[in-house]
Parts: C-alpha cells; sequence; structure tokens
C-alpha cells in the first residue's frame, strides 16, 4: 500500500531521479519551455516551483539553495537575473503543462512544460478585459436621447444658413 507516497519514482533510484529532475529544471530555465513526458513533467513542475519561489529572494543563501537542487552556473545566473523579476508579483503557478498528444514509438503522453511569463504567443494573444455588459436587454436610453439633440441642433443650423 502507498499510503501518503506522493513521490512518482519515474521507475528510477532516488540518485537517477535527483539528477534527472535537476537537468530538466535546468534546461527548463535555460529555455523556457521543453518537451517532455506527461508523468516527468508533473513530477518536475513538483521539483522546480519552489525553486522559484526561493529565487524571488536574491541572498546569498537562497542562491546557493538554489545551486544544490540545479548545480547548473548559467541556470542559476539567469533564474536570479531574468525569470526572479518577472515572476515577482506571482503568487505561485510559474509552470503550464500543454499536453500534445502521444509519443510515436510507445504512445506515450507528451507535453510541453512551460513557464508562464515567457510564452509570447499566449501573451500577445490574451486581449485586453472587455467592458461588462448586463445580462438584460432593454432600451438605451441614453443613446436615444442624444440622437434627439443632435438632430435638433442640426436643424437649428440648416435654418440659420438658409436664412443668410
Amino acid at each position: 500500500m502507498r499510503h501518503g507516497d506522493k513521490l512518482n519514482n519515474l521507475g528510477r533510484k532516488s540518485a537517477h531521479r535527483k539528477a534527472m529532475l535537476a537537468n530538466m529544471a535546468s534546461s527548463l530555465i535555460l529555455h523556457k519551455r521543453i518537451s517532455t513526458t506527461l508523468a516527468k513533467a508533473k513530477a518536475l513542475r513538483i521539483y522546480v516551483e519552489p525553486i522559484l519561489t526561493r529565487s524571488k529572494d536574491d541572498s546569498t543563501h537562497s542562491r546557493r539553495t538554489v545551486f544544490a537542487y540545479l548545480g547548473n552556473k548559467e541556470a542559476v545566473d539567469m533564474l536570479f537575473k531574468d525569470i526572479s523579476t518577472k515572476i515577482a508579483d506571482r503568487p505561485g503557478g510559474y509552470t503550464r503543462i500543454l499536453k500534445t498528444g502521444g509519443r510515436l514509438g510507445d504512445n506515450a503522453d507528451m507535453c510541453f512544460i512551460e513557464l508562464v511569463d515567457f510564452n509570447e504567443n499566449m501573451l500577445a494573444a490574451k486581449a485586453p478585459a472587455k467592458a461588462k455588459t448586463s445580462r438584460r436587454g432593454g432600451k438605451k436610453k441614453s443613446t436615444d436621447a442624444t440622437a434627439k439633440t443632435v438632430d435638433k441642433s442640426e436643424e437649428s443650423t440648416d435654418h440659420n444658413t438658409k436664412s443668410e
């Protein structure tokens, strides 16, 4: 029985699993988006989200702690310079998993895992929020009243031009 065992071992020994997740996390930070299986992406999300939260505080202690998890200097530098400034106001949920279908050879569920604030296509597609509309219809009284006043003002200007 697996009471309370929430860790997906991914069919690997602990050293292999930790090394794989560290490499995948470094690749995700460096490239902002990677393609992997769904099970690995879900395990990676659990692994990388606390690292991203720790990067919000740029101190020597947090840099050393993140380096202990990642083991890649370039990834740590990019995380604290570029990524932490973009995710500073986000309260969590730094990654997004997009399913892409089955793999060609063995039909494994494949997906993209990406950093949310770095997908330019989705950021550009996000339209500005619409003005709130009421659910019930009805006559728009303000537009009818303005139309009548415009008509009267046009008539008065027409009479003045004819008399001159």
